[in-house]
């Protein structure tokens, strides 16, 4: 990961507001930069780098020579760089795949080379010959970014935490900025901006999927092995080591064997590290044992304590910036393997399988969707929601600890092709969630057979042994902190934001508060499963 940070048309003197930057430093443990921008008064640009890509000429803000009206500032990875260079003979001046952004902006401006970019993005585009400055990021948000606009001020950020300190006018909020958006504004002669345009340049499940791959019109599975496995092998772009999260689920073993088999045909010469993390008796550890075994990985088993998971909660919420119950439980063994990670490995590149539940329909509530066409309808939903719950999850749990993340189900292809599929076939079957998905993968030996079909268990419940889960043990510790008296008054003390219902929730809440006060608009309203009458968002409930 990066960490983007830029103010524009500030009221305030700019020189004392880049230090808001640095609260994002733990984006880019590598190199840091802060510039002012000559042409534009009280404007500035920050930069956190994690160096993954060309450590000599890849620093941010991105100039060229070729357009030196141009700066770019990116959190990202831009998979189809060389393709582009080929496709419109573009002079690459570095090998960072963001340059293909300054390069495809000056050919087609913003709207068409947001389209043409295939990866994952948040950036902000200065042109100081137009006197604009455009906003823009991925369809699914797998990159953050965050603004607030305030009378002729704009703020840019990561995270919201560098924006939070930033003087605004009373009720201007820090928000995150939608996926899949370009916003534009124009910059008048003293520095001030002026809206000009927003547009969604890209609509999840949209991109021709046709266009990258030979596919087969009557071989669904045939299809969805080839996509799954080039939306890997294009993500694998990097000059640090890769390794990959293995909690020994369908998901994170369909990326982690494709990932393998993807380095063994590339000739990579050392041996994937693959990583599980979960307290005694956890699922996850013993079926993540079994898949390492499988793949021969270099495997890393990384045990914690209920105490140890509790201390963490406060660091979890500080960078998640939410109290949303489920996302907190799932954070929290991320957050420590990714600590873990960082400390005592050279891994610096993380795959995961995030994304899959959500396009594949691996909650066990599909279970209970009334028909295809409202699973479909869910489905959809919870793809255009992720960049507010498991999509901030997974990146700032890896990010707090200066690791880079790649998610190839979040493949803009991928996830096309399988959403263009009838909802029926979509949906689960015998029983079984997935069943699409694991049926493409049935009979190749890529997986163990009681790994492809091993029942989904969430983040926040694999980690735990089958006696007593992780949520349990949440909630045994919040009622000895909480009282009854104060989760009664709950909606009286809560004035803003979704009101916990439970003493977990609460304390979760109270946590955030100290840290976020005043912004309980960052978590809309409580993630649940739906067509049943859950009180909790377990996914053993």
């Amino acid at each position: 990961m990066c960490g983007i940070w830029a103010i524009f048309g500030a009221k305030q003197d700019v020189k004392q507001l880049c230090v808001n930057c640095m609260k994002v430093a733990h984006r880019g443990p590598d190199a840091w930069r802060v510039e002012s921008i000559p042409a534009f008064q009280d404007s500035c640009l920050g930069f956190q780098r994690l160096v993954v890509i060309d450590a000599t000429y890849g620093m941010q803000p991105l100039s060229l020579k070729a357009y030196p009206h141009l700066r770019l500032i990116y959190n990202g990875e831009i998979y189809n760089y060389l393709k582009l260079q080929r496709e419109f003979d573009y002079k690459y001046e570095t090998r960072v795949d963001g340059e293909a952004i300054l390069h495809c902006y000056a050919k087609f401006e913003a709207e068409k080379m947001a389209s043409m970019l295939d990866g994952v993005f948040a950036f902000v585009i200065v042109d100081t010959k137009e006197r604009k400055v455009h906003l823009g990021r991925d369809i699914f948000g797998v990159r953050p970014m965050f603004t607030f606009f305030d009378n002729g001020t704009l703020g840019v950020c990561s995270e919201a935490k560098g924006l939070l300190d930033v003087p605004r006018t009373d009720g201007v909020q820090v928000k995150p900025f939608k996926p899949g958006r370009i916003q534009s504004f124009d910059v008048d002669v003293e520095g001030m901006l002026t809206w000009s345009d927003s547009y969604q340049f890209l609509f999840i499940g949209d991109s021709d999927f046709n266009s990258v791959a030979s596919l087969a019109p009557d071989n669904v599975h045939s299809n969805i092995r080839l996509l799954l496995k080039d939306a890997v092998k294009k993500r694998m772009i990097a000059d640090r080591r890769i390794g990959c999260l293995l909690s020994g689920g369908l998901d994170s073993s369909l990326v982690c064997a494709l990932l393998v088999q993807c380095m063994k045909e590339q000739g990579i010469p050392y041996r994937l590290q693959t990583f599980s993390i979960g307290l005694d008796g956890s699922p996850d550890v013993e079926a993540a044992r079994v898949m390492a075994a499988h793949l021969d990985t270099e495997h890393h088993e990384i045990k914690f304590t209920p105490e140890e998971g509790i201390q963490a909660l406060r660091e979890v919420i500080y960078h998640l910036e939410s109290y949303d119950i489920t996302t907190i439980r799932a954070s929290v063994g991320m957050y420590l393997v990714s600590k873990y990670v960082k400390e005592k490995t050279d891994t610096t590149v993380i795959f995961s399988g995030e994304g899959s539940d959500e396009l594949c329909q691996g909650y066990i509530y599909f279970h209970k969707a009334p028909s295809p066409q409202e699973a479909d309808s869910e489905s959809r939903r919870l793809l255009q929601e992720l960049y507010l719950y498991d999509n901030m999850r997974a990146d700032r749990m890896t990010s707090a600890h200066g690791l880079e993340l790649r998610v190839p189900f979040l493949d803009k292809y991928f996830s096309s092709y399988f959403l263009s599929l009838p909802p029926d076939q979509r949906q689960p079957k015998n029983g079984v969630e997935k069943h699409l998905l694991r049926s493409a993968f049935s009979g190749t030996g890529l997986l163990p057979e009681e790994i492809l079909w091993r029942p989904k268990e969430a983040c926040s419940d694999g980690v735990a042994s089958r006696e007593k889960s992780w949520y349990c043990l949440l909630q045994e510790d919040a009622e000895h902190k909480i009282s009854d008296d104060s989760l009664a008054a709950a909606s009286t003390h809560f004035k803003t934001g979704a009101v916990p219902t439970s003493k977990e929730g609460y304390f979760f809440r109270l946590l955030f508060d100290e840290m976020f006060p005043q912004h309980s608009h960052f978590t809309p309203y409580y993630w649940m499963p739906r067509w049943m009458n859950a009180t909790d968002p377990s996914a053993r409930t």
